[in-house]
């Protein structure tokens, strides 16, 4: 960061640590208001504003001197092009002559000069038309009454004739200016008349007397082409300047007035040469980069020469405002003009605390001029430059100020600064504007102020990272100004952008920049000083502190902002003879929005006012004068602080007293305070105690008129509580009634009233919560018990636990999982507690209710237990607190109450079942809930999970049912809910594939079950097998190989779909093998055939385990080994009992036939396939033939098996008659239904 020489060493510190947090903030009642520290640092922000008016002179004591101007950029640049309106007046007249620059007086009269003759018009317009004058006309002053008086001034000659008409609204006369420069003061004078009070003419002689030998002077050139009423200022100074002339060559001559009987003689005071070292505008591209970062510094710079100077000439028209001049007239360039723009020079006449302080007048000037001698006065200095602007320039005025700027005017009694210490408006007043009318278009520019010149730097110095130009900047405006405004930048003012003219929108300084001006202004604030003063005689003294710039520049832009409302009146006189509010609801928002953002900045860097490291007052190094000057600035700055919050406040007490209609609640109040409210000013209300008086009865109005109207206090206390706690502090109130309406409740014998007395009793102890400690708030409950007050006994407490946990630390630990040694786990505890009295309070009602009644007594319907107890538990209920849900259901669960919990479905079941720590438990409710609430999809992923978990201690067939029931629910699952078909049906998939897994992975267990209690790892495995899910490869290598079980083994690669030869022929090769291992052919045939069918019906068509060819060549070759045991058709009639199609079974077959490889080589074993195939198709064809048959009609092949049997009958032995007598059947079949 930077530093400059006196600049307070280090950074300090802004940790987010050093902000209060909510807890502190909100912790107790607001304190009591210190109206001495109040009204002490309101005495500050008085002297700022007395400082402000003294610091700038008027523009009339000024001009006393010819001044040096300032070569600086005057700061100026277009703005983007605005909307103007033109509306339709319906008054129009005809005439000959061309009217020309038209001026208005305050009474709505309109005059005009005449293009052609030179002569004043009036345009005078009625309402209606009338037997002596039309709707309108035009009146010409030149030929009427006037020159009957005075013939001279009434002359229409050419040479003579006026061509420009200016208004002077504030001193209700307008002037004319003429052809030959002579300048005439007229006032209206009854309708349709006006007043000619005086002439001013030979004007150049006079400019001569003041500026002898100036070569700005000449007869050739003096041509003054328009005038330029100067606003009066509040000092009344005997130099008072009213008006401004100025010439083609840029002479500009003030004129004031002198009192000469009723109205003030015009008299030239000064002439104002033009500026001899002008910087030509193609030269400024190379300095513009200078003079835009130092901006205001360099009018204390020695001025360079340049090598191209420009002198002004041909001006032809131009406009004034608040201190500043623009003026057009055509450049070097064809259609272009450049534009003369002159402003004061603040650093150089304001006494600002600069090291260099104001240049002053010398003694000389004053004889020159023939002024009176008198004290030094500071010379106009002015910045100057050109600006070029593209097309020929038509007219041109200071744009409308807002209706904001209008409104935020300095109060009569409080000082005000001059119209041209912009200084002291920059941050209450939208920028200053100028139209610019060319051939081109209407350009807005924008008079850029200090506070944009140093935003400028700060960017600078964010792309350059040099200082100097800050320093430089510091040391031209002195420290305090550089410290107010920095402020401002570091806080966001409404007004830093340029074109912002309502002051309602947001700054967009960015966080980079505003980072920037918060340091530079800790640096450049400096150090307290603490000036000793001895007393006579004694040996003790006293002394007095010479503040930093950081407690000036605190109290500086305090001043400005809080100036527009600080000394006003809060009401002033409305219609029907009640009050209404003379601060505009505008001016206290943008007030309001700008402290709040000063106060924001400050709350949020508590270290902005201490001192570095080694400097604070703590320190051992630090002499006793230095912590003297420090204490003293801490006190300082805390009163600032106290009044800052305190004047937030107000304005949002005062804006809501507006918005209740202040004239109505004024009326409302008692005489006294009436008159006082009649007088009452801002400052007075925030810092007096006639103003916390008037508060408080404004209050008490606003509340009584709630009340009276039967509409709900609730909203306007919390909001006064909250926005101004200050201005409305009745807890300790609020419960004392509160108390006092429980003891009538239960001293009433009218249920009614009763209920009445308890119901408000309620409302204010709901109010008055924060201050209420635990032991009292379980002592109203006990007594909402004993009343049977339900609603009380519940919604209290609720709201305790809010209040008492306002910061949400509580509620935060419960989110977090409630963790160990936490430190927020007090406010939990408060929290619990309050949630324990609703329990309590649950239990009381419910015992009410099992208990009998006494005989012979009727409870009314307010006492009836079961209305009680319904009554409470819909409370309970209908609360918002996500964590007393939480409570209340972990209650009712572990009273055995789920299952109503589960129909009722509230709103936080879902979340208190999904929560961490989950349980078995948890997700069984959770998955009936979706099953209830229509959410099957949802409840299948709960299931699934439960049966997936790990935490758990499931037994297998739990984690079996749990998916099975995932399955069923994943299947009621709607197509077309929420759009999630494609993802339910993959998370179906998934849920059968893991079901599938599950149910081998059962029957593995089963399987291996008898082997559980074995000792060592063989019984560990099976325990562990029984208590989670495993994979198939886990299965597999841990359980299924080692186990030697074929079966769970076809199984696995059944349910995996993991399709290898190697590995599932073995599989079933071992399976026949101990089929037939030790016994008959006979019995190994039918264990074959109770092994094989289960097991086809279950994995067929499966290839992975169930590989069909390889199966029937194992029960083909087994017939052939056996063929004396065997009959024919066992192979194929097995298959197809397994559930295989026969035409797939005979396909088979008929390759064995036709491959002739061993034993298919053999003769005798292909007559036995024959013989087999026999067997088959006579059983195909008699299934086909059967009514309810599943084997297509159509689908059989007749042709093709009628091909291969004359195949058949030609290769087969005449022995085999039997299976002759087969085919042939087949055959004469096969015709008779073919």
């Amino acid at each position: 960061m930077f530093r400059s020489t006196a600049a307070a060493p280090g950074t300090f510190p802004t940790t987010s640590s050093a902000k209060p947090s909510q807890a502190q903030m909100a912790a107790g009642p607001p304190p009591l208001l210190d109206l001495p520290s109040l009204q002490s640092a309101s005495r500050v922000l008085h002297d700022q504003f007395v400082k402000d008016a003294q610091s700038v002179p008027e523009l009339g004591d000024m001009l006393t001197g010819s001044g040096l101007q300032s070569s600086a950029a005057y700061s100026v640049y277009p703005d983007d092009f605005k909307e103007i309106k033109f509306y339709a007046t319906d008054m129009s007249v005809s005439t000959e002559v061309e009217m020309t620059s038209v001026a208005g007086t305050n009474d709505g009269r309109i005059f005009m000069s005449g293009l052609q003759d030179g002569n004043l018009y009036e345009l005078h317009y009625q309402e209606k038309e009338g037997w002596f004058g039309k709707r309108v006309q035009l009146i010409n002053h030149s030929v009427g009454g006037v020159q009957s008086l005075i013939p001279r001034l009434g002359s229409t000659k050419a040479e003579d004739r006026i061509i420009s008409v200016v208004s002077d609204l504030h001193r209700n006369c307008f002037y004319t200016l003429t052809a030959k420069n002579a300048i005439s003061l007229y006032r209206t004078h009854g309708d349709k008349a006006v007043q000619h009070i005086q002439t001013l003419s030979n004007l150049y002689k006079a400019a001569q007397d003041k500026a002898p030998g100036s070569p700005a002077l000449t007869p050739n050139t003096f041509s003054i082409i328009s005038l330029h009423v100067i606003e009066p200022g509040r000092s009344q100074s005997q130099y008072g300047v009213q008006l401004m002339a100025i010439t083609a060559n840029g002479v500009r001559l003030f004129f004031g007035g002198s009192m000469a009987g009723s109205y003030r003689q015009l008299q030239l005071l000064h002439v104002r040469l033009p500026p001899p070292n002008l910087i030509h505008p193609d030269e400024q591209a190379s300095r513009i980069r200078t003079q835009q970062a130092t901006g205001y510094s360099l009018a204390h710079q020695q001025q360079q020469p340049t090598s191209r100077p420009y002198i002004v000439s041909g001006l032809d028209i131009s406009c004034y405002d608040a201190g500043s001049t623009v003026a057009a007239q055509p450049s070097d360039i064809s259609e272009t003009d450049f534009l003369l723009c002159l402003a004061p020079d603040l650093t150089r006449i304001g006494s600002l605390g600069q090291i260099h302080g104001p240049q002053l007048q010398q003694a000389a000037y004053s004889g020159m001029y023939g002024a009176s001698q008198g004290p030094s006065r500071p010379i106009l200095t002015e910045h100057a430059t050109l600006i070029p602007i593209p097309g020929r320039t038509w007219a041109m005025a200071p744009a409308p100020r807002p209706p904001l700027a209008a409104a935020a005017v300095t109060p009569p009694d409080c000082p005000a600064p001059v119209i041209i210490n912009e200084l002291a408006t920059q941050f209450s007043e939208p920028v200053r504007q100028f139209m610019i009318l060319t051939n081109a278009g209407l350009t807005f520019m924008v008079k850029r102020r200090a506070l944009d010149y140093l935003k400028d730097v700060i960017e600078d110095f964010q792309a350059e990272r040099n200082p100097q130009r800050l320093i430089e900047f510091r040391d031209s405006f002195g420290r305090d100004q550089t410290c107010a405004m920095l402020l401002a930048i570091a806080s966001g003012n409404t007004f830093l952008d340029v074109g912002e003219q309502v002051g309602l929108s947001s700054s967009t300084v960015s966080p980079e920049v505003a980072a920037v001006a918060r340091q530079a202004f800790y640096d450049f604030g400096e150090r307290p000083i603490w000036a000793e003063r001895m007393t006579y005689g004694t040996s003790e003294g006293s002394g007095s502190a010479t503040f930093s710039g950081r407690r000036e520049g605190l109290a500086l832009y305090f001043a400005r902002l809080v100036r527009p409302i600080w000394k006003a009146k809060l009401v002033k006189p409305g219609s029907l003879g009640q009050q209404e509010p003379n601060i505009l609801d505008d001016v206290l928002v943008v007030v309001q929005k700008n402290l709040s953002a000063l106060k924001e900045l400050l709350d949020r860097n508590p270290a902005i006012f201490n001192s570095a490291t080694g400097d604070h007052t703590g320190a051992r190094s630090a002499a006793f004068s230095e912590q003297e000057a420090w204490k003293a600035k801490q006190a300082s700055v805390g009163q600032l602080m106290a009044l800052l919050a305190r004047t937030i406040e107000a304005i949002f007490f005062f804006l809501l007293l507006t918005d209740y209609k202040i004239g109505d609640l004024i009326s409302q109040c008692d005489a006294e305070t009436q008159k006082t409210l009649q007088t009452l000013t801002f400052e007075q209300l925030v810092t007096e105690q006639i103003g916390v008086a008037a508060s408080r009865a404004l209050v008490n109005v606003v509340i009584n008129q709630q009340i009276g109207q039967q509409i709900s206090v609730d909203t306007i206390s919390s909001i006064l509580q909250e926005r101004c706690g200050t201005f409305c502090s009745t807890d300790d109130v609020m419960l004392y009634k509160a108390r006092e309406n429980v003891r009538k409740a239960a001293e009433s014998r009218n249920p009614v009233e009763r209920q009445n007395c308890l119901s408000e009793s309620l409302q204010m102890f709901t109010k008055g919560a924060r201050i209420l400690e635990f032991e009292k708030l379980q002592e109203i409950a006990g007594d909402y018990q004993q009343l049977n007050y339900a609603k009380g006994a519940m919604e209290l407490p609720l709201h305790c636990a809010q209040i008492f946990d306002s910061d949400n630390q509580g509620r935060d630990f419960w989110y977090a999982g409630c963790p160990a040694n936490d430190p927020r786990t007090d406010f939990w505890q408060k929290r619990k507690h309050c949630y324990d009295l609703v329990l309590d309070s649950l239990s009381v009602f419910e015992k009410r209710c099992e208990s009998t009644k006494q005989p012979g007594t009727v409870a009314s319907v307010y006492d009836d237990p079961e209305t009680v107890r319904s009554h409470a538990y819909e409370l309970a209920f209908a609360s918002d607190d996500e964590i007393f849900h939480s409570t209340l259901y972990d209650w009712l669960i572990d009273r055995g109450l789920a299952d109503e919990l589960l129909e009722m479905r509230p709103q936080y079941l879902e979340a208190h079942l999904r929560r961490e720590p989950i349980s078995v438990q948890k997700y069984q409710l959770l998955w009936q809930f979706y099953v209830k609430d229509g959410q099957p999809l949802r409840a299948a992923e709960v299931l699934g999970a439960l049966a997936e978990a790990t935490e758990f201690d499931l037994s297998l067939e739990s984690r079996l049912e749990y998916l099975t029931l995932a399955v069923a629910n994943a299947k009621s699952h709607p197509v077309a809910v929420g759009g999630r078909h494609e993802t339910a049906l993959a998370f179906l998939t998934e849920l059968e594939e893991k079901l599938e897994v599950a149910q081998v992975q059962l029957e593995l267990y089963h399987a291996v079950q008898h082997k559980a209690k074995e000792p060592g790892e063989v019984g560990a495995k099976i325990k562990v097998l029984s208590k989670g899910l495993l994979n198939v490869t886990e299965m597999y290598q841990l359980y299924a190989e080692p186990f030697d079980l074929p079966i769970v083994k076809l199984s696995i690669l059944h349910v995996s779909q993991h399709r290898d030869e190697n590995i599932v022929r073995p599989i079933w090769n071992r399976i026949f093998e101990d089929a037939i291992d030790d016994v008959e052919p006979e019995v190994a045939a039918d264990r074959i055939f109770s092994t094989v069918v289960p097991l086809g019906q279950r994995f067929y068509p499966s290839e992975f385990a169930f590989p069909l060819r390889h199966v029937a060549s194992l029960l083909v070759r087994f017939a052939l080994a056996n063929k004396s045991v065997v009959l024919f058709g066992w192979a194929p009639r097995i298959l197809v009992q397994c559930g295989v199609p026969h035409a797939e079974v005979w396909d088979i077959l008929h390759e064995m036939y036709e491959s002739q490889i061993p034993p298919f080589n053999a003769q005798a074993n292909v007559q036995h396939v024959s013989s087999d195939i026999a067997v088959l198709l006579n059983d195909w064809l008699e299934d086909v033939k059967r009514p309810q048959s599943s084997a297509a009609r159509a689908e059989f092949p007749v042709y093709r098996i009628d091909q291969a049997l004359d195949q058949y009958l030609s290769e087969l032995e005449p022995s085999r008659q039997e299976t002759k007598s087969l085919y042939e059947g087949v055959k004469r079949q096969l015709r008779r239904y073919w």
